[in-house]
């Protein structure tokens, strides 16, 4: 287990223990410790994916052995991703950029599309002296509103959103023109045709047809107020409110934009609306939108 990956999953039990604590004060709001996916959508899922996984083998072939033929390394890339219940499991895409693209993220940081300007690459650490008074009060709960996990601390969440509100902004990461993709990545990824082998996640139950994108351990590990935790207690899916949806000429969302279509959708999700957004999603599509 690497360090990203322990830290995020510290990060969980510590929201888990202390969600009684949290919202003692408000028992009508939604329990965030555990989401059960519906059976109709589960069955909807298991028919849905099964059936596209065997008509389009032969796309999958042809997509493997293009990739082949360009660059060394995998067919499929694997990758940690957060889901429903901040579940964390290997998501599946062809693989679109060249084998050492992860150790090049950092260098590209300041090129991040949903980065506003003045917004620092990497967050700044709370130190014990920086800390200071901020602990807990002699019933265990935070005086000064709700709770925020640093790499170490339970820290006050107003304290952490004064000092980081921007970075907080944009826990979305893409990079226009990356130079890590690709020839046939650009391809695959201008008809969204890397993101197939998730039906084979989607078969296995890791996520749904319909639902919020599972969240690399990077982004996720950002969302960890009590507001953000509610995204992760709803379906993670292949599309979403957002994915179908298209705005201004080149369909981009900001970051905030993003964060509430996510929140949304877990509070209203249904059969319907799981059916409109797949309608949406495939015209985007064919209009060759940003899906």
């Amino acid at each position: 287990m690497n360090i990203t990956t322990a830290r995020l999953r510290q990060k969980i039990d510590i929201i888990n223990k202390r969600q009684e604590l949290l919202y003692a004060h408000n028992r009508k709001k939604k329990d965030v410790r555990h989401f059960i996916l519906p059976q109709w959508k589960r069955c909807f899922d298991i028919l849905f994916s099964g059936a596209a996984l065997i008509f389009l083998s032969p796309v999958f072939l042809l997509i493997a052995i293009a990739i082949r033929m360009e660059s060394k390394g995998p067919v499929i890339y694997k990758s940690k991703r957060v889901g429903t219940n901040y579940t964390i499991f290997n998501f599946l895409k062809f693989r679109s950029m060249y084998t050492d693209a992860d150790k090049k993220l950092k260098d590209l940081a300041g090129q991040n599309q949903y980065q506003p300007e003045g917004t620092p690459e990497i967050a700044k650490d709370f130190s014990m002296e920086e800390l200071g008074g901020l602990m807990f009060g002699d019933d265990g709960v935070i005086d000064n509103g709700g709770m925020l996990v640093s790499d170490d601390f339970i820290i006050p969440e107003e304290e952490f959103i004064s000092r980081q509100n921007a970075l907080d902004e944009s826990p979305f990461i893409k990079i226009e023109k990356d130079p890590r993709v690709t020839k046939v990545g650009r391809v695959l990824r201008k008809y969204s045709l890397d993101e197939l082998p998730q039906l084979v996640n989607i078969l296995k139950g890791d996520m749904s047809v319909v639902g919020n994108r599972p969240l690399p351990l990077y982004e996720a590990e950002r969302l960890t107020n009590d507001e953000s935790i509610e995204r992760f207690m709803a379906p993670a899916g292949l599309t979403g409110l957002w994915q179908g949806g298209k705005r201004g000429g080149a369909g981009k969302l900001s970051a905030k934009e993003r964060k509430e279509l996510d929140l949304k959708y877990g509070r209203e999700f249904s059969f319907f609306l799981d059916m409109k957004i797949l309608f949406k999603t495939l015209t985007a599509f064919v209009q060759k939108g940003d899906v």
